[in-house]
């Protein structure tokens, strides 16, 4: 495909993937910018209703069918609309009402070692064994740590001992580990379902759907859309998560999966953080403790113990800096 010869320089492909990790870093902190003036679940419905329309009308233009068919591929728009797209930011902006951006953007790097952990229990033919099973222990080691219930990672935090697991910051912490639960659980369930169905049209069908939930679960919760403050600050966060993050930042995932495969965008998730942390720093004033950054250092040590034949397979492969190839 074009991508696979547009992002065959390592250059290329390496500014593409820091490109992707800012605009789904800062994500967290726009997210969290606006917040402050949307209802959490309106938010996200109006954000993915808006960027899926747009990536439909994208699918319609380079892709040779955009219309599901088949029970395989209705299959996996209601999976991917109902797990990646509703559950998991439903659970993201509510949990982001508690914690601050850069703290759910550690958390929401464990979901690769989630998605190898869920895969070995759902799938047939995947396999863990005892390197990989201290890989997950790891990991979920990593948000223990930053839930801690003295201060769930936060520099400035209140709160000690039993009393600390009834704090908001740990109910935060708890919401947006189960927003990386409910995303790697619909990335091993979309697994077996093999079709034809272009992955820009499965995303944008996903994105409306999810949508869709997303509004349900607001007129369900009693938000409304008259609570909602239309001002500067709340529009860019808008058109930023719409626009950027959205359209921009799938766009360019779709090109780096087709050019670089799965493995090695996943590392992509462990950079998130880092554009995190200093996005809220410089755009909001927060700081992360030392809790989030030894919490973020178990969680990749976790990634690394998964996926270290994939990673050694692709050092092997690239220790020439030759062309990225997939």
């Amino acid at each position: 495909m074009y991508s696979k010869d547009l992002l065959s320089s390592p250059t290329v492909a390496v500014g593409a993937f820091l490109l992707l990790a800012t605009l789904w870093g800062s994500s967290f902190v726009a997210i969290e910018a606006g917040l402050a003036y949307f209802p959490p679940l309106l938010f996200a419905g109006i954000r993915y209703a808006l960027a899926g329309i747009a990536v439909l009308a994208y699918a319609t233009v380079v892709s040779d069918r955009w219309v599901p068919r088949g029970r395989d591929e209705w299959l996996g728009v209601g999976i991917a609309g109902g797990f990646v797209i509703a559950a998991y930011h439903g659970l993201l902006y509510v949990g982001e009402l508690h914690v601050s951006g850069a703290i759910a953007a550690v958390i929401v790097s464990l979901s690769p070692v989630l998605t190898a952990a869920f895969a070995a229990l759902l799938l047939p033919n995947e396999r863990i064994g005892a390197l990989e099973i201290a890989g997950f222990v790891l990991g979920v080691v990593g948000v223990a740590v930053i839930a801690d219930p003295g201060g769930a990672g936060l520099a400035t935090a209140g709160g000690a001992g039993f009393l600390g697991f009834l704090s908001p910051e740990f109910l935060g912490v708890a919401l947006v580990f189960l927003s990386a639960v409910s995303f790697s659980v619909g990335a091993v369930l979309l697994r077996p379902l093999r079709t034809d169905l272009p992955i820009a049209a499965l995303q944008g069908w996903a994105m409306v759907t999810g949508a869709g939930l997303l509004f349900g679960g607001a007129a369900v919760t009693g938000e409304s859309p008259a609570s909602i403050v239309w001002n500067a600050t709340s529009m860019v966060s808008l058109a930023y998560l719409t626009v950027l993050s959205g359209i921009v930042g799938f766009l360019l995932y779709f090109a780096l999966l087709d050019a670089v495969g799965p493995t090695q965008l996943h590392l992509v998730s462990y950079v998130e953080p880092l554009v995190a942390a200093v996005g809220s720093w410089v755009v909001l004033g927060h700081l992360i403790g030392g809790e989030a950054i030894l919490g973020f250092v178990a969680i990749l040590a976790g990634f690394a113990a998964l996926e270290r034949r994939e990673i050694a397979a692709y050092l092997a492969t690239h220790r020439d800096f030759g062309p990225i190839r997939s």
